[in-house]
Parts: C-alpha cells; sequence; structure tokens
C-alpha cells in the first residue's frame, strides 16, 4: 500500500497519474475505473457525474465520464481504449460518493479493454508513490482545463 498525501493507494489497482484515475482488474477481465483521491480534493465537492453510456466505445485520451465539481467541470480521460460495460448507478444517484470513498463506493465505471496491453503508461506497485509525488511536485493539475 503506498501513502500519498494521508491516503493510502492501494498497489493492486493501476494508475493514470496524469489524469488521476484508478483501473482495478476483475476477474472476468474487466476493468474498475474511479478517480484518484488527490484529484476529487482538488476539484472539490462533487455534484454531477454522468458516465459514458453503456455499450458505448470511448477512445485513449477521451471522456467516458464528465464529472462537475465545486471548483472544477471536466472529462474523466480513459488511459485506454475500450467498452462500457456498466457504470455505478449509486454514484449518479449520489455524486458525492466519489468525496467520500473514492476507491470503494465512488467507483465510476466497468469497462472491458479493446486489447491485453491495456496496463501500458500506468503505474503500479512501488512506483505509486514517487510517480504521484513527482505530478503533485510538477502541479500538473494547474494546467488541466478539461
Amino acid at each position: 500500500m503506498a501513502r500519498v498525501q494521508d491516503q493510502d493507494y492501494p498497489d493492486r489497482f493501476y494508475y493514470d497519474v496524469e489524469n488521476q484515475i484508478w483501473y482495478e482488474a476483475l476477474a472476468d477481465g474487466k476493468i474498475r475505473a474511479g478517480m484518484t483521491p488527490i484529484a476529487i480534493s482538488l476539484a472539490g465537492e462533487v455534484l454531477v457525474f454522468t458516465p459514458k453510456r453503456i455499450g458505448r466505445d470511448f477512445e485513449k485520451g477521451r471522456s467516458f465520464a464528465t464529472i462537475e465539481c465545486g471548483k472544477w467541470v471536466g472529462s474523466a480521460r480513459a488511459a485506454f481504449a475500450g467498452v462500457v460495460e456498466a457504470h455505478n448507478e449509486a454514484l449518479v444517484k449520489k455524486p458525492e460518493l466519489l468525496n467520500e470513498d473514492a476507491f470503494g463506493k465512488g467507483w465510476m465505471l466497468i469497462v472491458r479493454p479493446a486489447g491485453d496491453d491495456w496496463r501500458a503508461g500506468l503505474v503500479t506497485g512501488a512506483a505509486i508513490a514517487p510517480a504521484f509525488g513527482e505530478w503533485i511536485a510538477a502541479e500538473a493539475h494547474k494546467d488541466r482545463t478539461e
């Protein structure tokens, strides 16, 4: 378990540090995705979660959900191409779950990756804390406009 800004980051997850999205490989080959606690703390109170519709394709680097927060409105961008298999209906109804439990009840989507290389470029294990530390130090979040 990595510790980043007083928050435990599970090392079984894969992280897209640039886009602040986490991915959890599920036993059936699907992937559960959510937003990191750092992203949520920077964005403020989550007001609206709008996922891409079930069955829709998404491209790498493109939106697969929209998040509206007190300090930020923008896209949750995918680290790989795939198809939306399910979304968290509880999160649609109660978006503040992202603020309350980003790694648990606040998960966003379940997706099926288009290829087996979906882990490429993602960070896991011992690399988690240093990667997030560099991202925070570089203040990369300040460059994000959408």
